[in-house]
């Protein structure tokens, strides 16, 4: 039995991949009908066709080969990738019921991806100054493999998280990834993990509620 889901939150898990503007689009209304309180909140789960987004902060000369399409994302952040393999996470949460902490969401978001590359054998971390989720790639370095970007509107939440679970990774080449090129990034494939995005999904809902209750508690870390 998959673990409980509030009642009041979609969870919605994409099998096909979604066009990054048609993404942006439908989630632009969710929040619109969120705030509104005629619709539930959503954690909504997928995969992109190659884009490369821009966020508020980025800077034009990061943007080194647009090979692929760039679409501004209208989140916080700098230039980010999306593409097949790597799984999206767009996390829309009415902060007005949950503490109106942004901080304290953001925090708790990581720690959520956090928590789950864990269950599934991947030790990870914030690290300072530096947005993202981090761990030790196969060379002994430190690598990128998650990123995080939010929008609030409203006091609802948007956009959320990306996981690198098996992207061609040369085609984060093309951007200085969230404005940080000293360092590179990884995935799970690259660390010898095969994973399904459907059971990337399960254990990202296994800790839900661990997520929930780090931002409802507003102890802004998970256990």
């Amino acid at each position: 039995m998959l673990p409980l889901v509030p009642e009041n939150v979609e969870w919605r898990s994409e099998t096909g991949r979604v066009g990054y503007r048609e993404a942006l689009d439908r989630m632009t209304e969710r929040n619109r009908a969120i705030a509104e309180g005629t619709a539930d909140e959503m954690v909504w789960l997928l995969e992109h066709p190659p884009v490369y987004t821009a966020g508020t902060s980025a800077d034009g000369a990061e943007l080194l080969d647009p090979r692929f399409e760039v679409v501004e994302a209208g989140r916080g952040g700098r230039y980010t990738y999306h593409g097949p393999g790597q799984r999206v996470g767009y996390v829309m949460l009415d902060l007005k019921e949950r503490g109106r902490d942004v901080r304290c969401f953001v925090h708790a978001l990581e720690g959520w991806v956090i928590a789950t590359l864990a269950d599934i054998g991947v030790e990870s971390r914030r690290s300072d100054g530096r947005i993202g989720i981090w761990t030790r790639d196969i060379d002994g370095g430190e690598a990128k493999i998650g990123a995080i970007g939010v929008r609030v509107r409203r006091w609802v939440t948007m956009h959320g998280f990306s996981v690198n679970l098996a992207p061609d990774l040369s085609h984060f080449a093309g951007i200085v990834p969230c404005g940080i090129e000293e360092f590179g990034v990884t995935s799970l494939e690259r660390l010898g993990i095969d994973l399904a995005p459907e059971a990337f999904d399960e254990a990202l809902r296994a800790r839900f509620g661990d997520f929930l209750g780090a931002l409802e508690g507003k102890a802004c870390a998970l256990p």
